[in-house]
């Protein structure tokens, strides 16, 4: 039989079919709907806009009156109307808008927090991790923790005998209690399967802070860190009040000095938003480090 004959035998006895088509279908992308997106910005901003325009109207009408001892938002806007149109502005080192003055502020801010949140974390790894540290440092922790901030200035002052590194200082020693206690109490809570994990893979010390106890005690750490960034704003804005400079807290000490109270409304006003700013910030970085993972 030949190679013809055996062929023409196969296609007779399995006949070929059709081939079949697989689709494959694309994943379906997610659509943006500007009407959800407008839903979720409304019910974000229109009860608060709400209350601010109520509590502008009650103040309007308290502070309207001749013997007021406070002025207006209407004269406020009216007499400090530069500074808030105009954050940016620069005319000489002591005549800068109101935005310069928060970054100055901010600065230091950042030294002093940063420092804090290092030394924070380590300090409260070791007091989480040992007990005998724990029992020796937990006390003394307990008890400069209410020492309130500017108790701290004239013993920094007579120290670095700067205005700058000891308002540096204050941020540093009012900030760092939140942040050693919540990791301590974060490294204390962490699961005993997490230890048993580190001992199996015979990690040493820094890979079981670095891989294990990091991640595990995130959360509480973070909780530390947005109550540590608050202290730090309020502390920089009293500090500032004592040892002069350019920054925000100056601001408004010179301001009562010279009786211009819109200007101090005003500076209210931007250190509210920007404290607010600041804890939203250390959230979200808490929120994405975590990945929602909230201390318990």
């Amino acid at each position: 039989m030949s190679i013809q004959t055996i062929e023409d035998t196969t296609v007779k006895a399995f006949p070929a079919k059709p081939a079949e088509v697989i689709a494959f279908t694309a994943k379906a992308r997610r659509r943006i709907d500007p009407i959800v997106i407008a839903g979720k910005l409304a019910r974000a901003l229109v009860p608060p806009a709400i209350v601010i325009a109520l509590m502008l109207v009650v103040w309007q009408i308290a502070c309207s009156s001749p013997t007021a001892s406070l002025p207006p938002p209407s004269q406020v806007w009216n007499e400090a109307y530069d500074l808030i149109a105009h954050p940016f502005f620069n005319n000489g080192p002591q005549d800068i808008g109101l935005a310069w003055r928060v970054l100055i502020s901010l600065q230091r801010v950042a030294i002093g927090f940063g420092l804090a949140a290092v030394v924070g974390v380590a300090l409260g790894a070791l007091v989480g991790q040992s007990i005998w540290a724990m029992r020796g440092l937990d006390p003394v922790f307990q008890i400069l923790r209410t020492v309130p901030p500017l108790a701290w200035l004239p013993l920094s002052l007579a120290a670095f005998r700067d205005s700058s590194p000891s308002a540096i200082f204050v941020i540093f020693i009012t900030s760092i209690w939140p942040i050693i206690i919540n990791t301590a109490v974060g490294v204390r809570n962490i699961p005993e399967d997490y230890r048993n994990v580190s001992r199996i893979l015979r990690l040493n010390q820094l890979e079981f802070f670095v891989k294990i106890m990091v991640p595990a005690a995130a959360p509480y750490i973070f909780t530390g860190l947005r109550i540590g960034i608050g202290l730090s704003w309020l502390a920089i804005v009293a500090a500032e009040m004592l040892t002069g400079g350019v920054g925000i807290g100056f601001f408004i000490w010179d301001a009562w000095n010279s009786s211009r109270l819109p200007d101090i409304i005003v500076a209210l006003a931007y250190i509210g938003v920007t404290g607010f700013c600041l804890d939203r910030l250390v959230a979200a970085v808490g929120a994405f480090v975590t990945r929602g993972t909230p201390a318990k």
